[in-house]
């Protein structure tokens, strides 16, 4: 969770996430844009390259 938050942050770029005992769920979309932007897709390459 902090290297996302921090890529996150870097990117300028805050997805949604819960947090429940082993279990984290990301919900990347950007609000403003209505959908799935680059932005979105680059950090879930980046979480995906993590995981």
């Amino acid at each position: 969770m902090c290297r996302v938050a921090l890529a996150a942050e870097k990117a300028d770029h805050h997805p949604e996430w819960c947090n429940v005992y082993n279990k984290v769920e990301i919900t990347l979309s950007s609000h403003d844009a209505g959908g799935v932007t680059t932005r979105d897709v680059d950090l879930a390459r980046f979480i995906d390259g993590i995981a």
